[in-house]
Parts: structure tokens; C-alpha cells; sequence
């Protein structure tokens, strides 16, 4: 059963001529148990849909429906407030009392719903002791690091057992370092109970990280949906591609097509492609690419590959990100990693047939 199923969500700023159509017919949905990712660049419409869910926003056209409760529908003009909603949401600026105490603040909603104070002392004390916080209750939010008041804010959204949980950038305001750790942190926690979370996140790394499925959403639309490995490994469009890897981009020329096989000329050099979506069927010269850690580094000729002197060698912890590129060559350069320092000279660099892609 679908905790949050969404239809054709239609949402615009402004009104008349003057409208700013920003989600153009999204529909979803979210299994319980299941952690769904909204992913996207700025302005793609993310944020807006996670705040109509929410009941921050308010649509012009669809259906949101909690569970079997349907809590928005355009054509019946009904819509239920964000508080009768029953929904946990953790805001990027965790939004916490200043001048209340953890349990206070984890307390709050729980008050609201004028529940007895003895319920209260032992959900607050069991979600604290949940996510470590329970030595902490009587503590201040100026007295908490980063990472302890995100953990609040959850604690907050959970304490209740909402159906489903909303995270809006929930480690933004984290460095990067505390953010790989609370990356983990939240995964934990998400599988450990059980929960059914819509996250929204411009970060791919962070996407793939805590969530089972992935919505990429582009100029207020769906672009592309699936597991983290699928829109990795087997993306639908150029965009997906794009977004969810690093990459180089090769100035190829298509010289012929059998199926999905295309032959390339990149700058005199013949290469073998694989091709993605619908490459080749329009007007347009197709683009191709290939993920910066497909590309193999050989000192010797190789299949597929092409011959480029290296330029530089940048140390990045764990490996190096070599750049290669010929003054002769044109927009020809191509990034890849090694696991040591090269040394100056000509390399090959051999693109896995199945690998470059052309869109």
C-alpha cells in the first residue's frame, strides 16, 4: 500500500498571464518502508512539491493522497491545512526553539495534540534514546553541535509515528565532514524503523546514499525515476546523465549506427559508442560522454582509445584526477582518475564500448 501517492500535480506562482508554472503535472508515490529522493538542480521544483505535500503550498490542479485519505484534490476544491496532516517534517534550518530545552522542543507538537503528560514524558524519552540523544534533554539548542541539532529536529518529526516523514535538505547546514557521518546516521535510522521518508536534496552523492528510489525532477517535471543504481548506471536522458555523475564530453562526430552501436570520429580517431534514449533521431549532432572513472589510463596502445599527452595530475586524498589534452587536438580533453601520480608523456585513453554513451 502507497503511504503518499500524488497525481498530475499541477502548482503555479502568480496568477493569469502573469502565472510562473512551477510543477507541470508530477505524480508519484511512496511505499511504506520505502525512502524516496527528490533530486534536482535549483528552481526544478523539489522544494514545492515537498511543501505541497506538507500543505504549504497549495496546488491548481491533481491529488495528494496520505495513506487512503485523500488530503488534496483540484477538481473537488478540498484541501486539508499542513496541521491536520499528520505528516513529521524536519526544515533545513531545523527550526528549533531557541529558548526551549531538547525535550521541550521534542515535546511540542505532542502538547499541541493535548496529550497526557505522562505519554508525553515517555515518547519524548523514547525517541531521544532512539537517535542518542537521551542524555541531552535538558539542554539548549546554542548548547548542541550542528549534527545534534538535526537529530533533535528529527526527533521532533518522529515523536508522533507519522506515516510519513518530510526532510528538506536535511544536511545542508552540516560541513562536509559531519555531513558523510550523518549521511549514515539517517540512513541507520530510516531502515531501523522502519520509516517512510520524502527527502528532498540537490546533492546526487547524498541521494544515492539514503534513498531506495530516486525522482529527478527537471524544469517542474519528472526527467527520469528508479534506484540509485539504475539512474546511475542505465540513464534514460542527456540530463540524468549529467546530473548524476561526473563526466567528460566528447566533440564526436556520428559516422554510422547499427541499432545501438555507433561509430564516432573524434578528431581523426575512430571509437565505438553505445547509444542512450533516442540519440540519433533528431536534427541535432548527438552528444557523447563518458564517466571520469570509466576511462582506463594505458602507457601502451589499447582498444577504443584514443592518444592524448597528460597536462596535469591533481591529488585528490585517495586517487589522482589526471587531465589530458593536446594543443593540437581542439576540444578534445579528457579527465581520469589513477591511483598514483603519472608521469609527463603520451597516454591512451581506452572508453568501455558499453560505457561511452551518446545520447
Amino acid at each position: 500500500m502507497n503511504e503518499l501517492t500524488v497525481n498530475d500535480l499541477h502548482l503555479d506562482y502568480g496568477t493569469g498571464a502573469s502565472a510562473n508554472p512551477i510543477l507541470k503535472g508530477v505524480s508519484m508515490h511512496l511505499q511504506k518502508g520505502e525512502v524516496v529522493a527528490l533530486l534536482g538542480p535549483s528552481g526544478s521544483g523539489k522544494t514545492t512539491l515537498l511543501r505541497a505535500v506538507a500543505g504549504l503550498e497549495s496546488p491548481k490542479q491533481g491529488t495528494i493522497a496520505i495513506g487512503e485519505r485523500t488530503v488534496y484534490d483540484g477538481a473537488r476544491q478540498r484541501e486539508l491545512a499542513a496541521e491536520h496532516r499528520n505528516l513529521g517534517l524536519v526544515f533545513q534550518s531545523y527550526a528549533l526553539w531557541p529558548h526551549k530545552t531538547v525535550f521541550d522542543n521534542v515535546a511540542y507538537g505532542l502538547k499541541l495534540r493535548k496529550m497526557g503528560a505522562a505519554e508525553i514524558r515517555d515518547k519524548v524519552a523514547d525517541v531521544l534514546k532512539n537517535l542518542g540523544l537521551g542524555h541531552l534533554a535538558e539542554r539548549y539548542p546554542h548548547q548542541l553541535s550542528g549534527g545534534q541539532q538535526q537529530r533533535v529536529a528529527i526527533a521532533r518529526a518522529l515523536v508522533y509515528n507519522p506515516p510519513v516523514i518530510l526532510l528538506d535538505e536535511p544536511l545542508s547546514n552540516l560541513d562536509a565532514k559531519l555531513r558523510e557521518e550523518a549521511r549514515a546516521f539517517l540512513r541507520e535510522l530510516i531502515v531501523r524503523l522502519g520509516l517512510s521518508a520524502l527527502m528532498v536534496t540537490h546533492d546526487q552523492a547524498e541521494a544515492m546514499a539514503i534513498s531506495d528510489r530516486i525522482l529527478l525532477l527537471n524544469n517542474g517535471k519528472i526527467e527520469q525515476q528508479g534506484t540509485p543504481q539504475a539512474m546511475y548506471e542505465t540513464p534514460e536522458t542527456l540530463f540524468t546523465a549529467e546530473f548524476m555523475g561526473s563526466n567528460n564530453r566528447l566533440p564526436a562526430k556520428v559516422v554510422a549506427r547499427h541499432g545501438s552501436q555507433v561509430q564516432l570520429d573524434v578528431n581523426g580517431a575512430r571509437l565505438s559508442a553505445t547509444a542512450r534514449g533516442t540519440a540519433g533521431t533528431g536534427a541535432a549532432e548527438p552528444t557523447t560522454i563518458i564517466r571520469v572513472e570509466e576511462v582506463k589510463i594505458s602507457a601502451t596502445p589499447a582498444d577504443n582509445a584514443i592518444e592524448l599527452p597528460l597536462l596535469t595530475c591533481m591529488y585528490l586524498g585517495d586517487r589522482f584526477e589526471c587531465l589530458f589534452k593536446s594543443p593540437d587536438s581542439g576540444a578534445v580533453g579528457l579527465r581520469a582518475y589513477s591511483k598514483t601520480r603519472l608521469e609527463p608523456g603520451r597516454y591512451w585513453l581506452q572508453m568501455p564500448v558499453d560505457k561511452l554513451w551518446v545520447f
